[in-house]
């Protein structure tokens, strides 16, 4: 994995695999995104066998912010949502390996007081996020209902950060550091608010390897889901044709920021009329 590991133990460019639910029988909506317990057992054995090291979020953010060195061949194992999949299914297999993984919860989704109702599919409830951070798993923030929040004005945008951010101290008992941007979306604004609200770092898609010069606010990470097979999985873990792996993904998503851009000049146009 020459391209991810540098000099003096500390990582070049590290991935950061970002998983969704973890299901025999997903829903429609999470299907795509998912993985079955079965491939994600075998995806961690892999990491295992290849001798790559997982970490969390906080400890690669403060390690490149400090210039600390990392452990052998780093790789993040992420979660983004909270479905109840990763309590069910991916912790046994993270106890198995010893492993570190982060999760970052929309705080509205997560079964319990906090619950609008607007989940996708089955979620976690309070009681497990909690058995997660006992286990060693880093719990992040996700927002709390989940929007586009480049899309949301500053007022929107705020609550949506201190409430998901507060309902996570209240119920753990420790504000999250760590944070993670909804569909992938940010700008200097959303970046802005984050590091206001409290987050020391962020994590955004981006389909490529994460590297200390994209800053701590837009860190990139690889999606993993239904369709990756093995030998792609392996790819990926060791940085090799990321680009070429997700050049569909990348032009979907440049021709989707152009329709983003338009809306937001229509939209900053109106505010003034």
């Amino acid at each position: 994995m020459t391209e991810t590991t540098g000099t003096a133990g500390t990582a070049a460019a590290v991935p950061i695999l970002m998983y969704h639910a973890v299901s025999t029988a997903p829903n429609d909506a999470t299907r795509d995104l998912s993985v079955t317990p079965e491939a994600f057992a075998q995806q961690m054995a892999l990491i295992d066998d290849l001798g790559l090291t997982p970490v969390n979020t906080a400890d690669l953010a403060a390690s490149w912010r400090r210039g600390r060195p990392l452990a052998a061949r780093p790789v993040l194992i992420t979660f983004d949502d909270g479905y109840a999949g990763v309590h069910r299914h991916a912790l046994p297999v993270l106890a198995k390996h010893g492993f570190a993984a982060s999760l970052f919860v929309t705080t509205g989704w997560i079964e319990g007081p906090h619950d609008n109702g607007e989940a996708l599919d089955t979620m976690l409830g309070w009681n497990q996020v909690r058995e997660l951070a006992d286990h060693g798993v880093e719990i992040g923030g996700h927002s709390h209902t989940h929007p586009q929040l480049d899309m949301l004005d500053d007022d929107r945008l705020r609550f949506e950060l201190r409430r998901c951010r507060q309902i996570v101290a209240d119920e753990l008992g420790t504000r999250p550091v760590s944070f993670a941007y909804p569909y992938g979306y940010s700008s200097r604004r959303v970046r802005v608010a984050v590091r206001e609200t409290g987050f020391d770092q962020s994590l955004a898609v981006g389909n490529a390897l994460a590297r200390r010069a994209q800053g701590p606010y837009a860190l990139r990470r690889v999606t993993v889901r239904r369709s990756t097979d093995i030998t792609e999985f392996e790819r990926l873990v060791e940085g090799r044709a990321i680009a070429r792996t997700f050049a569909r993904d990348r032009a979907l998503t440049k021709g989707y920021a152009m329709v983003r851009r338009a809306r937001q000049v229509r939209k900053a146009i109106r505010s003034r009329v």
